[in-house]
């Protein structure tokens, strides 16, 4: 119960408001289509500079718990899911919206949200300290196994293909070693003097998150979005709790489903949203309404893709391991402060660990409080045109690099790791597991390094690197997460074969 102490300090005047405005902004955001959460949290980084850690980490917290929800108000009432996570929630709510319902669909998205998210920041809020004191227990072999667990877990499930995830984990690894040597000060693939410092990981972050989204916008022209918004008709909230409350088992479903899936590295919330939604409708006597304005369709997937966010965070502060995208970029955030999650996180910054997991639970109810009346709003800002939203976009992401270091090398950086990312994506690479290789990749090296030298003293590099039971456990993971993903992609593969067989 040691998180209550904390729970005054989320409540000073700075703290709240940070709160108040990542809440706010982060539900425009979300409501966006083209504006992920990981994109907004990577635009947002730079604006945490000169905010102690605690505050920044409460501004991004909030955006990232919001961009979720927000992603709902698009895709009810535009039929475009704000992120992925909203895919499921346009099967019912925006025939729900088209059905006179548009209102009671929003009020039912964010109160589910509200409930799953609540449930998921009370998981992280109980499992994140028991594992962290299991994480104690952790050397340096085995913190360069995590690493390498991390870099494979997500790039074998991100990923449309297991390879292109794996090698796009290599290419960030890669890059991580771009710079000075940190033992032996060796200049290593310094082609330009903007990379003598190594690639700042802010810019990266930005470039590969935004200027993709940036040209993919600019590729479609000053056309201003062509969907039609569905006017919001009043629809009583006491109402809407009702219908909730009459919908149990696609809440638990929702919200179980949810839970689980975030405790899995890599996983991210489309899956959670598409899974829960799928087996409410398998549990459910009044399955044939699904798909056609079904409230239970909608209230699965909205606790689900909540309940999502907090359980991913729990690997993300025990272990270093990201449990979604999102989560990996708020990696890069703690780090920036000068806070290393892991083993002494809990031990070192208490203040800043449970203020920052309050922040996140009190920020589940304002969602829900504020969700309602930005709805309307943002469902107006998603029909800006797109090239204007690009130009937007650009300015803040050209401002935030620059920012870093007041240096344009790192812009530079910034464009051309962008460039890079939106021909890769057209080959159906994808950024997280290159971010995740490029932030993990100095984590690795330093524990290598450090485990080598501790080898050298004692019974060699394979005995102290291969034996051991957490050792053996570690890289059974990871070959066991690697295995599966080329099961699942084998089999995908066959199925797509059959179904073009049988025409």
């Amino acid at each position: 119960m040691e998180f209550l102490y904390y729970f005054g300090d989320v409540f000073t005047p700075i703290s709240f408001g940070l709160l108040l405005l990542g809440t706010i902004g982060g539900l425009i955001l979300g409501a966006t289509p083209g504006l992920s959460p990981t994109m907004a949290v990577a635009l947002l980084i730079p604006f945490t500079f000169h905010l102690t850690p605690v505050q920044g980490l409460i501004l991004l917290g909030a955006a990232y718990t919001s961009t979720v929800a927000g992603g709902a108000v698009s895709a009810i009432l535009l039929k475009i899911p704000g992120a992925p996570a909203n895919i499921a929630t346009t099967l019912d709510g925006h025939t729900m919206a088209k059905q006179g319902k548009g209102a009671q669909a929003l009020q039912l998205s964010f109160l589910a949200s509200a409930v799953g998210g609540v449930i998921g920041v009370l998981l992280l809020i109980f499992l994140t300290p028991v594992l962290a004191q299991w994480a104690l227990a952790f050397g340096p072999s085995h913190l360069f196994w995590l690493a390498i667990l991390g870099v494979t877990v997500i790039g074998s499930l991100d990923s449309a293909s297991v390879v292109k995830g794996l090698l796009s984990g290599c290419i960030g690894l890669w890059l991580a070693t771009i710079g000075f040597d940190d033992i032996m000060g060796a200049q290593r693939f310094i082609f330009h003097p903007a990379l003598g410092g190594g690639i700042n990981i802010i810019a990266a972050l930005i470039g590969l998150f935004a200027i993709p989204q940036v040209l993919t916008m600019f590729a479609k022209g000053r056309k201003a979005a062509n969907a039609e918004v569905i006017e919001v008709e009043k629809h009583s909230i006491m109402d809407a709790v009702r219908e909730l409350l009459r919908r149990p088992r696609a809440l638990s479903i929702g919200t179980i489903t949810g839970s689980v899936i975030g405790l899995i590295p890599g996983v991210g919330g489309q899956i959670a949203g598409l899974v829960a939604y799928d087996q409410t409708k398998k549990f459910s006597p009044e399955r044939d309404k699904f798909g056609k304005g079904h409230s239970e369709g909608v209230i699965a997937a909205e606790s689900a893709n909540n309940a999502m966010v907090g359980p991913s965070l729990v690997p993300l502060l025990t272990l270093s391991i990201p449990g979604s995208p999102t989560a990996a970029v708020l990696l890069g955030g703690l780090l920036i402060h000068g806070i290393f999650p892991g083993t002494d996180l809990f031990d070192n910054h208490p203040d800043v660990a449970w203020t920052f997991i309050n922040s996140m639970l009190i920020g589940q109810v304002l969602m829900c409080i504020f969700g309602l009346y930005v709805a309307g709003l943002a469902a107006r800002v998603a029909q800006v045109p797109q090239s204007v939203m690009a130009a937007v976009v650009l300015g803040l992401a050209v401002f935030g690099s620059y920012s870093v270091q007041s240096s344009m090398g790192d812009v530079y950086v910034m464009a051309a790791l962008g460039v890079m990312m939106y021909f890769l994506e057209r080959f159906g690479f994808s950024a997280a597991p290159l971010v995740l290789g490029l932030i993990l990749g100095p984590i690795a090296e330093a524990n290598f390094i450090q485990g080598s030298m501790i080898a050298g003293a004692t019974d060699g590099m394979a005995s102290y690197f291969l034996t051991g039971t957490l050792n053996i456990v570690l890289i059974a993971i990871v070959i066991a997460s690697i295995a599966y993903s080329v099961w699942m992609e084998l089999r995908s593969r066959r199925y797509t074969s059959k179904e073009e067989i049988m025409g």
